[in-house]
């Protein structure tokens, strides 16, 4: 059984429904208002540390019962690369800025290791979802043995076909149309449409599958439960919801944008990843060879989005949303949570 009562049962949510975690843009308020509102709320573990997981998890735990899914990304760090090339591509931005080239940088985004894995120990989650593939299997099984349900990510049915092997319970079909970071992990960017990869991994696996990637109104969820999904995972609806917490100038731009707005771009991160477009991405293009790789890039970035978020705006922000931006309204996150979760339901006999 791989319907919408399959994966009711596997999360123990009352709507077939995940909340997505989107690092750096969403908290304990929007786990929080979708746990409540029946919904798996999501916690995204990639920017914070092991104690603000614990933490915030605790937050999350004494306000809301209900199933938590904590994500971890699951990318390999290579060797620091050369980036003179990526600075001085960059350089005349910072003169326009006015601003001096950088010399010290961020903390980058760590992939999921021993540490991260004692705080999921420690907290107990109903789920943990796994983006850019599955950590070494050490990590893996210490994961399954908290009682977490596991859940990964694939843009391709090759993807999924691994990380079933691997023993997930659930897989997430990220279609070309998702905003943020696209989480290819066996090839290169290989990106498939939602309505053709969602029957695909359907047919080539037999978990339950989420659809993820352009869902923000009832016709989409109720379009990719007729395509064989068990349950939808939404994004950038929830981003317009007050629980959530882009800048000022990414959420002026949600409420702008229309579906041709966004695009993959690896200027932000070194990863490609579904955003709006922008100053930045306007002067050098989408795509930029000379970006180190994810998450390298960002270090040279985040002088030039800190000055000039500090001015109320976002021209060189990632402003991720993917290509359901102009479906989505802005509302509460309980009400987004009952509407879509209730148009999933009643395609339940469907599935």
């Amino acid at each position: 059984m791989t319907g919408v009562r399959a994966f009711l049962d596997l999360s123990g949510a009352h709507f077939p429904l995940l909340q997505a975690p989107m690092a750096g843009f969403a908290g304990a308020e929007l786990a929080i208002a979708a746990i409540g509102a029946g919904a798996v709320g999501s916690l995204a573990c990639a920017t914070l540390s092991p104690d603000d997981v614990i933490g915030t998890v605790a937050r999350i735990r004494a306000a809301v019962r209900g199933p938590l899914n904590l994500n971890v990304f699951c990318h390999r760090l290579g060797p620091v690369p050369d980036t003179a090339a990526w600075e001085t591509q960059l350089a005349p931005c910072y003169v326009a800025e006015n601003l001096s080239r950088p010399t010290a940088a961020p903390p980058l985004r760590r992939p999921f290791d021993a540490a991260m894995a004692d705080a999921i120990d420690a907290v107990r989650p109903e789920i943990v979802s796994f983006h850019f593939g599955l950590p070494e299997p050490v990590l893996l099984e210490r994961v399954r043995a908290t009682g977490a349900r596991l859940i990964g990510n694939a843009t391709t049915v090759a993807e999924a076909r691994f990380l079933a092997s691997r023993g997930c319970d659930a897989i997430i079909a990220q279609g070309f149309e998702a905003g943020g970071h696209a989480g290819h992990f066996l090839n290169e960017h290989r990106p498939v449409g939602l309505i053709a990869l969602v029957p695909a991994i359907v047919d080539a696996v037999t978990v339950p599958v989420i659809a993820a990637g352009g869902i923000a109104d009832e016709r989409g969820v109720r379009a990719a439960i007729a395509l064989g999904a068990a349950a939808v995972q939404v994004g950038t609806a929830f981003l317009r919801t007050p629980e959530a917490r882009p800048s000022a100038p990414h959420r002026a731009a949600l409420g702008a944008a229309s579906a041709d707005d966004s695009v993959f771009t690896n200027l932000f991160s070194g990863g490609l990843a579904r955003g709006l477009r922008n100053r930045l991405i306007e002067a050098i293009g989408p795509v930029s060879a000379a970006a180190p790789p994810f998450p390298y890039a960002s270090a040279a970035v985040a002088p030039l989005r800190a000055h000039a978020e500090s001015e109320g705006r976002g021209d060189y922000s990632p402003l991720w949303a993917g290509q359901g931006v102009a479906l989505a309204h802005a509302e509460p996150a309980a009400a987004l949570t009952r509407r879509l979760g209730l148009a999933a339901l009643a395609m339940e006999d469907f599935a």
